[in-house]
């Protein structure tokens, strides 16, 4: 299952209300290293589908939610559980440390 595309109308629904855990990875068009995150957010997207959710939110698309979670630089991953923010990474995990860290909000 791919990354589901998030946008301010559809993040609240998708992610603070989800029954799963969530992994949303900031990003934008012309950021090398967040290119290089996106096939790993797909893979783990895939690997782990009905564990976990996995959404992207275009931080030139939803500035607002950027600046609501403080995305100061991108990539970002922020992961969710019941709503609110449990971990985050700033810069391009492998996909070893992102399954690590997927791990510890289905405990």
């Amino acid at each position: 299952m791919p990354a589901i595309h998030l946008t301010e109308q559809n993040f609240e629904q998708e992610i603070l209300k989800s029954d799963v855990p969530a992994v949303v990875d900031f990003w934008a068009e012309w950021c090398g290293p967040c290119k290089m995150m996106g096939p790993i957010i797909d893979e783990v997207a895939d690997e782990l589908s009905g564990k976990i959710k996995v959404a992207k939110v275009n931080v030139d698309e939803a500035q607002s939610l950027a600046m609501k979670y403080s995305v100061m630089s991108i990539p970002t991953l922020i992961f969710f559980k019941e709503g609110n923010v449990a971990d985050q990474a700033v810069g391009v995990v492998a996909k070893e440390q992102l399954v690590e860290r997927v791990n510890k909000l289905l405990v």
